[in-house]
């Protein structure tokens, strides 16, 4: 019995020991992920808007031109590329960019007392983590994939559905691919950085898997085909 009173004081002792944060530690912390999440948030949503408003032009512009042209290759032409910009307006709706509301989110939490600043503190890493893995999904090689897979589908129906050349099918594609892969490089990435340097010098302990994507593509003609190479 003795033994079993001695091990749970020690037990007991270590744990009062182990070094907490510091009322002063949590605040500087809570306030180095605000600042970090409020020099995104414009870049984040600047891009965000950005392409949701070209998208929805695009797909009115190209909408109104294929019900009042009297070309069939010009409405088939403008249907398509409704269709195309239709998705991708409707991709920025799906996905919204966590970086552009996190510092809304972060600043409205109460910090009155030592608890909810620690609980704060909890949600603020949660929230930088989340704006970090949001970027990193947007440039990770399944956007790539699915946006590539969607503007090659294009071109086919270009050249099959509609009964054109290879080259205008391949040049389809290759409007259709420029427009995504810019979409997808102009993504800001601050908050992949800022939670890797929040990391390094706050958790220098912990493993941080984030890494930048970094995701090239190409298109070669081949004998019979188009040719895509894709490097990671």
């Amino acid at each position: 019995m003795i033994p079993l009173i001695l091990i749970l004081l020690y037990q007991s002792s270590a744990a009062r020991a182990q070094p907490s944060l510091t009322d002063s530690l949590v605040k500087e912390r809570i306030g180095v992920i605000q600042d970090m999440l409020d020099q995104g948030k414009r870049n984040a949503n600047r891009w965000w808007y950005g392409w949701l408003v070209g998208y929805s032009a695009a797909t009115a512009v190209q909408g109104t031109v294929a019900l009042l042209s009297d070309k069939l290759p010009t409405r088939q032409d403008m249907v398509l590329g409704a269709f195309t910009t239709l998705l991708g307006a409707a991709g920025q709706v799906i996905a919204p960019m966590t970086p552009g509301s996190a510092p809304d989110k972060l600043r409205e939490l109460p910090e009155g007392t030592p608890e909810e600043s620690m609980m704060k503190l909890q949600e603020a890493e949660k929230l930088l983590a989340a704006c970090a893995q949001r970027e990193i999904n947007g440039r990770s090689w399944k956007t790539h994939v699915v946006d590539g897979l969607v503007n090659v589908s294009c071109g086919v129906i270009v050249w099959f559905g509609f009964k054109r050349t290879f080259v205008a099918g391949l040049e389809n594609t290759a409007i259709n691919t420029a427009i995504c892969e810019a979409q997808i490089f102009t993504q800001p990435v601050r908050a992949i950085r800022d939670y890797k340097q929040y990391c390094q010098k706050y958790k220098p302990g912990e493993s941080v898997d984030l890494n930048e994507p970094s995701i090239t593509w190409s298109f070669t003609l081949v004998p019979g085909g188009i040719g895509v190479r894709l490097a990671f």
